[in-house]
C-alpha cells in the first residue's frame, strides 16, 4: 500500500474511532457503511442481516468503480444493485487496499471526513 493511501486510511480510522471506540478493524467499517446506506437508524442486526448489511455496503462502494447498479429498494427498504461488471481477480492483500480506497473515496464524497 502507498504511504499517501496508508496515511488517508490511518486517519480516516482514528476519526471513525472518536466515535465508535479503538481497534475498529475495516469489517466493522463496512458494516457502519451498510448501516449508514440502509437508512433505518440504530437497530440490532442479526447475524444474517450483518451479512445483509456487509453485501449493502460493498455494492454501493463498488457502484463507482462500475461493478454495481443500484435497482431500487425492496417493500422492506432494504436497498439492492445488480452486478454490472466483472470483478477483477485480486489477491487478498490487493482486495484490501482496493476496499480500503473505495471507503476513503465513500467519506470524502459523503463528507463524513475532511
Amino acid at each position: 500500500m502507498d504511504e499517501a493511501l496508508q496515511s488517508e486510511w490511518k486517519d480516516l480510522v482514528k476519526r471513525i474511532e472518536l466515535s465508535f471506540g479503538e481497534g475498529i478493524e475495516i469489517e466493522s467499517i463496512i458494516l457502519l457503511i451498510g448501516i449508514q446506506e440502509l437508512g433505518k437508524g440504530y437497530f440490532k442486526p442479526t447475524k444474517d442481516e450483518k451479512l445483509d448489511l456487509m453485501h449493502i455496503a460493498t455494492c454501493k462502494l463498488l457502484e463507482p468503480l462500475g461493478y454495481y447498479k443500484f435497482t431500487g429498494k425492496d417493500a422492506d427498504g432494504w436497498p439492492h444493485w445488480e452486478p454490472v461488471g466483472v470483478l477483477p481477480t485480486l489477491k487478498p492483500g490487493e482486495q484490501k487496499e482496493m476496499m480500503k480506497r473505495v471507503i476513503i473515496g465513500y467519506f470524502k464524497v459523503n463528507e463524513l471526513v475532511g
